[in-house]
């Protein structure tokens, strides 16, 4: 089925729609027609305790009129109402300009990074079902303190059609899956939990034959079983090592979101006025790739049409761009680097990352960990919140160990670590090797819309970080 088709769509309707948009004196306008569908389950004490499925379909406008934006959403593509909400997104952003003529032609993807023949979210809950109770049963044989596990499967088919009123048609099917484990293991009074999870733009045979939901269980197991037996975490300035993989949260927070270009042109990020300034230690190079093969942050094309691409955020510890979408890329006077994205079509484009890591470097991880007499290694995280125009995060680890001259020794926990993005990153005095990214799961907020995402690093060390614990 065409795209055109799965909306009921010619040509010359686009057409006139992206007209209508212009009608009141904007300088550009956009169609973004998305139909969705999707399914879930979670299970909890063994036992399934929510199964959806759902459509849902729609069309966001949007008007520009040089900064000014008008939007209007409908969920009934009826002509009427697609006139409508043409002409209120018209009306909120009425510029001086004159109404103009629109062509749209479709134009060759550049990317195919996730190639789906059958729409997982169209097989039925049978094999989706199936892995949750693998995942139940492993966790629990893991160890008999573990007496609580919770799984959940979800995944979507996306598919979307943007047209341009400077005459681009694009289309793109998006498929995007995830698996997630909780365990919580007891001993006595004390209650621990461990998660793990993976997935991506991938087919449900990746949770069959890449990343198993045993795989997770026993990782999501062996968590609430270390912080079972871990220790109160210590406080104070110390050298901390972030593992590779998921710690990459910490830079996706409290470095990433300060790049998006929203911010800076509005002057209120930590990295307004820096580029081409040293903001980091010289060791550390820092990407945004959305380019990348089935990964969970990946995009064909971004949520305005855009081809995604690679985008080198701070070279050598020099800043060197912002991640762009269109309306912040007009104001600046730069190219839009494919990081135009939404939730969904009630929603409008902003600037947002894609898969966002640090490269590798030269130092062995064994090494890093011997450089460190006594110091905090941070295997992965839980949850933590950055202000963008200070730079300040703070962050919980969710599994950490004690380094003792130069081993990891000891668990800990109710580790938390406190600084400032732009300042930590000047810090990091070796980077290892190992670049790792994360398994899959990451989803990120941002003024009330989420999108799923990708982070990574290797092994890093940071000297005198704070460490917030309770010992």
């Amino acid at each position: 089925m065409s795209f055109l088709s799965r909306f009921n769509l010619t040509s010359r309707d686009l057409e006139r729609y992206l007209a209508e948009s212009l009608d009141r004196g904007g300088d550009y306008a956009d169609l973004y027609f998305e139909y969705i569908s999707t399914s879930s389950l979670s299970l909890d004490e063994s036992i399934i305790k929510g199964a959806t499925q759902g459509i849902s379909v729609g069309c966001g406008v949007r008007v520009l009129a040089g900064e000014r934006t008008g939007y209007a959403y409908t969920d009934d593509l009826a002509p009427e109402k697609m006139l409508h909400a043409a002409r209120v997104a018209a009306q909120i952003a009425a510029g001086p300009g004159p109404a103009a003529r629109v062509e749209v032609a479709a134009r060759a993807a550049e990317h195919d990074l996730y190639p789906v023949p059958a729409p997982e979210a169209d097989a039925g809950l049978a094999p989706k079902l199936e892995l949750l109770e693998r995942a139940d049963k492993t966790a629990r044989a893991w160890d008999p303190r573990v007496f609580q596990v919770r799984a959940g499967y979800a995944d979507e088919v996306r598919h979307i059609l943007i047209a341009t009123s400077d005459g681009r048609l694009t289309e793109d099917c998006q498929p995007l899956s995830r698996l997630s484990v909780m365990a919580l293991a007891r001993e006595g009074a004390n209650i621990q939990r461990g998660m793990d999870g993976g997935g991506g733009r991938v087919t449900l045979d990746y949770f069959r034959t890449v990343r198993t939901p045993e795989d997770f269980a026993r990782e999501a197991a062996r968590q609430a079983i270390i912080q079972l037996e871990a220790a109160d975490a210590p406080a104070g300035e110390m050298t901390v090592v972030l593992g590779p993989g998921w710690p990459g949260i910490l830079l996706h927070e409290a470095v990433g979101h300060g790049l998006e270009a929203d911010f800076n042109r509005k002057k209120v990020s930590a990295f307004s006025g820096l580029i081409g300034r040293q903001v980091a230690s010289p060791l550390c190079t820092v990407v945004d790739d959305g380019t990348m093969p089935g990964r969970r942050g990946s995009l064909n094309v971004d949520d305005e049409g855009n081809p995604t691409t690679r985008t080198v955020l701070i070279e050598k510890g020099v800043l060197k761009g912002y991640l762009q979408d269109r309306l912040s890329s007009r104001i600046l006077g730069t190219a839009p680097t494919g990081n135009g994205r939404r939730e969904s079509y009630q929603h409008m484009p902003m600037p947002r990352m894609t898969n966002t890591f640090l490269l590798a470097g030269e130092d062995a991880p064994e090494d890093i960990l011997r450089s460190v007499d006594r110091g905090l290694y941070c295997a992965t995280f839980g949850g933590g919140q950055v202000d963008i125009t200070s730079g300040k995060f703070v962050f919980s680890a969710s599994e950490s160990y004690l380094i003792e001259g130069g081993r990891i020794t000891r668990p800990v926990r109710n580790a938390t670590l406190i600084g400032n993005g732009p300042d930590v990153m000047t810090k990091v005095t070796m980077v290892g090797h190992d670049l790792r990214l994360d398994h899959g799961i990451g989803t990120c907020g941002k003024e009330g819309q989420n999108v799923p995402v990708g982070v990574g690093i290797p092994t890093i060390r940071i000297d005198r970080l704070t460490v917030g614990g309770v010992a």
